[in-house]
């Protein structure tokens, strides 16, 4: 299959998805309005890449890779597996997408069941879906437990025995279980030590070219995403703002909260940095009762009236933005040089 032919067919789809949680007051428990968790989110992940998913916390991220797995209700939107619509799939249906996409959980200690063996957590999922017996379930097991470098001496212990990053291992090998195509991987080394988060990225990788794994990669440090990438989508209140292949989006991002997001970035050599006056004014808004108009324009230093009253489209290609009034690289032509030269005589 050739290279256009596949992007025609995404493996995973999400078209102006949207998921929102209600917000009850009152005696009767009534709904008086909702959080906006993620609001008409639309993006393709092709089979084979890793796309990165970055933003601050609260923006959505997690909320959009448990809706693309149907562990969350979508409000509105569709998303689409391989073509097929699973937005509305009652649970029996749903049950055999499940062994296609599954999801590497953020906390290593919180999402292993403590009261099962490690040989239990990794046989169950292959037993509920009856695609082995007990014997052979067991042998998989083992198998998983080298794949991602621990002992097959390991699967009688309990999940308190292991280390965090030999637990986020573990939490690996069950997501594997069912040799899925799809990965969400849910910041699966944030909660590591420094030291162990650069060996779970590496293991990651290598069996993302061993068994040709697609995953969305959610973050929110751009060290990670960069460095496991493919492409990256920018999330800021519960929208994509910005997505492109990982080169153009970390060489000349576009949307002022990219370039943000870069320059708080550390880097250690200050020649290297970025526009030291972009740098974000005031508080993230509600998601409750998000600003009119472009979401960020409330903490922009390049906002102009438009902005204000006028939400932006996400195009432009292979470089997709949501800004009326993008940022053009070193020049930072338009708007922007009009706006920066304004303060600077203030």
């Amino acid at each position: 299959m050739s290279a256009r032919s596949r992007e025609e067919v995404p493996l995973l789809r999400a078209d102006n998805l949207s998921t929102y949680y209600p917000i009850r007051q009152g005696a009767w428990n009534r709904t008086k309005g909702y959080i906006r968790a993620v609001d008409g989110v639309t993006f393709d992940v092709y089979a084979g890449e890793t796309l990165g998913l970055v933003g601050e916390s609260g923006c959505g991220k997690s909320t959009l890779g448990r809706t693309l797995l149907r562990l969350e209700q979508p409000h509105a939107g569709r998303i689409y597996y391989e073509g097929d619509d699973v937005t509305a799939l009652p649970e029996r249906r749903l049950r055999s997408y499940r062994t296609k996409f599954q999801m590497i959980f953020q906390d290593p200690y919180a999402s292993l069941n403590p009261r099962m063996t490690i040989l239990e957590l990794l046989t169950e999922p292959l037993l509920a879906h009856r695609l082995a017996g007990r014997a052979e379930a067991g042998r998989s097991a083992l198998r998983l437990l080298e794949m991602v470098g621990l002992p097959r001496a390991s699967a009688g212990r309990y999940p308190h025995q292991f280390s965090g990053g030999q637990r986020q291992r573990i939490g690996i090998a069950r997501a594997l279980a069912l040799a899925p195509k799809l990965i969400v991987c849910d910041e699966p080394v944030s909660a590591l030590d420094v030291s162990v988060q650069a060996q779970i990225l590496h293991l990651l990788q290598d069996l993302q070219r061993e068994l040709g794994l697609t995953y969305l990669f959610i973050a929110h440090g751009l060290g990670a995403v960069h460095y496991v990438s493919t492409r990256v989508a920018v999330m800021y209140l519960g929208t994509i703002v910005e997505i492109a292949d990982k080169r153009s989006l970390f060489a000349s991002p576009k949307h002022p909260y990219t370039r943000m997001l870069l320059n708080a970035n550390p880097v250690p050599d200050p020649r290297l940095r970025g526009r030291e006056d972009l740098v974000p004014e005031g508080e993230v808004p509600s998601a409750s009762n998000p600003p009119s108009g472009c979401r960020f324009h409330t903490r922009c230093p390049f906002a102009l009236p438009r902005c204000k009253s006028e939400a932006p489209a996400l195009i432009g290609g292979s470089h997709a933005v949501a800004c009326h009034y993008p940022l053009g690289g070193a020049g930072e032509e338009g708007a922007h040089a009009f706006v920066h030269r304004e303060k600077v005589a203030h």
